[in-house]
């Protein structure tokens, strides 16, 4: 009779994980890694947070830049799903170094910036295309190369690349809004009958009217 080495599912696993060797060098998330981190300004984002002095620390703009794009270059949209992606996938967990943002850090963060995360995004996205990073991906598109000498040689090109840019800014910008649709859908699932906070500022606006009355009836 055979035997089987054991198994079981019950089990846990302590993997060790190198964040660096996760993301390799030629891949999507690489070039997105390196395009944030060395030629994006991120200045910008700093007049978002008002947590200098006070209030606990914020998750870096590039760890949600990254992790962000990597998700809708794979067609996870929902802030739920790209918070879980953080949690269960290693190169999500490298983008993220670990960090874990939770799914309402993800919905705020694109719901408050998009305008300037449409931008970036466009930005990095033709950097991949002019690398052949985007087969396979959401941002799949036929088109040409830049060469070094295009501005001689190639002017044609550049009209290529101004229809390519309008197409990836289109892209994005469904991407984006089929992300904050998904997002009030899940709230809606979570929260039947509509927003906990708009039930809540209800239900407080009911009871200073109910306390006006007793105490201050004429002013009711």
């Amino acid at each position: 009779m055979a035997r089987y080495k054991n198994f079981s599912y019950d089990q846990g696993l302590m993997i060790p994980v190198n964040l660096n060797r996760q993301i390799t060098e030629g891949t999507i998330e690489y070039t997105i890694n390196w395009l944030v981190d060395n030629r994006i300004d991120l200045t910008g984002f700093e007049n978002n947070y008002r947590n200098d002095e006070t209030g606990a620390p914020a998750y870096h703009p590039a760890i949600l830049l990254k992790i962000i794009l990597l998700a809708y270059s794979r067609g996870i949209i929902p802030s739920r799903k790209i918070a879980l992606a953080c949690r269960e996938n290693v190169v999500f967990m490298a983008l993220s170094a670990g960090s874990n943002p939770d799914f309402t850090t993800i919905a705020w963060f694109v719901r408050s910036l998009k305008s300037d995360i449409k931008k970036i995004f466009t930005n990095i996205i033709l950097v991949c295309a002019d690398m052949d990073l985007l087969g396979g991906t959401e941002f799949a598109l036929d088109g040409c190369k830049i060469t070094s000498n295009a501005s001689k040689e190639y002017s044609g090109k550049f009209s290529d690349l101004r229809k390519k840019k309008g197409k990836i800014e289109k892209t994005i910008d469904f991407l984006i809004k089929k992300h904050e649709k998904q997002d009030r859908a899940d709230d809606e699932k979570s929260n039947p009958g509509g927003d906990f906070r708009k039930k809540i500022e209800k239900l407080q606006n009911k009871a200073d009217k109910i306390e006006n009355f007793f105490i201050f009836p004429d002013l009711v």
